[in-house]
């Protein structure tokens, strides 16, 4: 890639981070949930974490959201910033943002979903973060936090090196419900996972990463505003994966080959997608059906990788995103996706 990215600095047992919500404030409709992710953060991480005005508050203004994520990244005394959950509106946040601030003192931002928003903003201000880390999905997790959760965040937070980023034998997508007590102690029940399928594994690429939930990239390429030429993603790795509102087949694909016509898809080697959400709790899907939805996003996909860059190599059923468990990723960092050996491996 042509532009320069500067990975944050690592962090040291009792440092303070922050827990903001820059998109829905979900800590204050969960108390309970939230204040279970604040003690895991100390007891799992040996971190303290910070809250700040618009942590909790419902209906808080864009303008008050930047200021707490502002406010959050001139602090000298936190070294990290996480984000409680997701939503729909943080492309709202970023217009009253100064790059000068996050660039002045870089630290780690961990947000998934709609935070794909911040994460892109950063990269497009030449700071690296980290793809996955919602507090209120997967710290306050009911049965406690997964493995491979705790395994690639301590390794984004601490340890650095290079993490294999294994397949799971079981996973969940459905949910509890955080209004019930049962929630806090009780994860969702699990399922055999349907398994990874590599197209073209036939080269290894090393490349930053870029990208996120589709959803959201989407949004960002028609406000146009912070997408830098398509030459400064050329030899990345593209991250894909959509979310709880289960976009059908065919949108996926109109959203990919709108970032075809842009000449976007023709800059990545190689192309990681989630484990594909396919049923919510909102609009349950019969269990014997999801896999129909996952065969027919995977062909959607396909069929626009064969469009604009059909030598491209993809891999299917990686569980980053909308997933239970979930792998932290290196957004910006560097992950070497392995075809031969079949491997993917994120260096921190």
């Amino acid at each position: 890639m042509s532009i320069d990215l500067e990975m944050p600095p690592k962090l040291r047992p009792g440092d303070r981070v922050a827990v903001l919500s820059p998109s829905f404030a979900a800590p204050g409709l969960f108390p309970e949930r939230h204040e279970q992710a604040l003690r895991r953060v100390r007891e799992e991480l040996g971190l303290e974490p910070v809250e700040f005005p618009t942590t909790r508050r419902l209906g808080a203004t864009p303008a008050d959201r930047a200021a707490d994520l502002t406010a959050a990244y001139a602090d000298r005394s936190i070294r990290a910033v996480f984000a409680s959950i997701g939503g729909d509106d943080q492309i709202t946040v970023l217009p009253h943002l100064d790059p000068a601030v996050f660039r002045a003192d870089p630290k780690p931002f961990f947000g998934f979903s709609d935070n794909t928003n911040l994460l892109n903003w950063l990269w497009f201000h030449g700071l690296a973060g980290y793809h996955g880390g919602s507090t209120m999905m997967h710290l306050a997790r009911g049965g406690g936090v997964q493995p491979v959760h705790l395994a690639s965040l301590r390794a984004a937070l601490f340890d650095g090196g290079d993490l294999v980023i294994e397949p799971v034998a079981e996973f969940t997508e459905e949910e509890t419900d955080w209004a019930q007590p049962i929630s806090l102690t009780e994860p969702a029940r699990p399922v055999p996972h349907p398994g990874r399928v590599w197209h073209q594994p036939d080269r290894v690429v090393t490349g930053r990463s870029w990208g996120g939930n589709l959803e959201i990239l989407h949004w960002n390429l028609a406000a146009d505003r912070w997408l830098r030429p398509v030459g400064d993603y050329a030899g990345g790795v593209l991250l894909l994966e959509t979310s709880e509102e289960m976009p059908p087949a065919e949108e996926v694909f109109r959203m990919l080959r709108n970032f075809g016509e842009r000449g976007l898809l023709r800059q990545f080697p190689a192309v990681l997608v989630g484990t594909a959400k396919a049923t919510v709790f909102t609009s349950p899907r019969p269990a014997a059906e999801r896999p129909k939805y996952r065969d027919e996003q995977r062909e959607a996909i396909l069929r626009a990788i064969d469009a604009y860059h059909p030598e491209a190599m993809v891999v299917f059923g990686v569980d980053f995103g909308h997933t239970d468990p979930q792998w932290v990723l290196p957004y910006g960092g560097a992950i070497t996706v392995d075809g031969p050996a079949r491997t993917i491996v994120a260096h921190f």
